[in-house]
């Protein structure tokens, strides 16, 4: 279910985004929060008992200093990497979520790691201690586009391990068949049906624009078999989100 602008207003009786300071919006099912982009001025945000999976909307949200997010569907820690952002968050309510792992003490130090202005974690206190111990023990966030972004600056080089470029003919044709084989996988892995040979086209036809996103694709594809499950959803979530702006960015365009 997606938060609209009507819910936000009705439930922080408010006359308009840019006024809403508190929203509660506990228990509503929720999986899309993109409104959060409109709430430049919120101070507390009550999201509990949701179905939410990533927090880059909140990123938005500057004057935060209250966030609530308990039992929710936040897979991977590096979700948080936004909420870096948020000079003004003192208060951060995260557990029951699966990110928060089977162990306690690493998921927190790794939390406050990144996060060390919070006074209180999952309704504790944060103490000066932990905070030195997690400067040693916690491990940092990472950018959940990261991957994509610094996979779309790339240019690979002729003498790279994909040999797309001046490669022979059988190594084309290899790579071709690797990246349909790694699509279809992920494909099936999601549900999708999967892609018929035609679909692909060898990396060495067609103009430069075409060949450098034929490169940058079998990149990504030959870079996912060595990702373990945490590191696929980041990939999912990130291609998402890039998915998102660009949309964005072409109905912009056709206004």
């Amino acid at each position: 279910m997606k938060l609209t602008r009507k819910q936000v207003l009705s439930r922080a009786k408010a006359s308009d985004l840019e006024n809403v300071r508190k929203l509660n919006c506990w228990g509503s099912r929720l999986t899309d929060i993109s409104i959060c982009h409109e709430l430049p001025n919120i101070e507390v945000m009550t999201l509990s008992l949701n179905s939410i999976s990533t927090l880059e909307p909140i990123s938005h949200c500057h004057n935060l200093t209250e966030l609530y997010l308990r039992k929710n569907n936040i897979s991977s820690l590096n979700e948080l990497y936004y909420l870096k952002q948020l000079p003004r968050l003192k208060i951060l309510w995260l557990s029951e979520n699966p990110c928060c792992g089977s162990d306690p003490q690493k998921y927190r130090m790794t939390v406050l790691h990144n996060l060390p202005k919070l006074q209180k974690l999952d309704n504790q206190a944060v103490t000066e201690e932990e905070l030195s111990q997690a400067c040693k023990e916690g491990n940092d966030f990472i950018d959940p586009l990261t991957m994509i972004t610094n996979t779309e600056n790339c240019q690979l080089q002729p003498d790279s391990d994909l040999n797309c470029i001046e490669g022979n003919t059988e190594s084309e044709n290899d790579l071709l068949n690797f990246s349909m084989e790694e699509t279809n996988k992920i494909r099936e892995q999601l549900g999708m049906k999967p892609l018929p040979r035609d679909k692909f086209s060898s990396p060495m036809n067609g103009n430069s624009s075409r060949r450098k996103r034929n490169n940058i694709l079998n990149a990504v594809l030959l870079l996912l078999k060595d990702l373990d499950t945490e590191g696929l959803e980041i990939v999912q979530k990130a291609a998402g989100n890039r998915l998102h702006q660009l949309q964005k960015k072409e109905i912009q365009q056709e206004r």
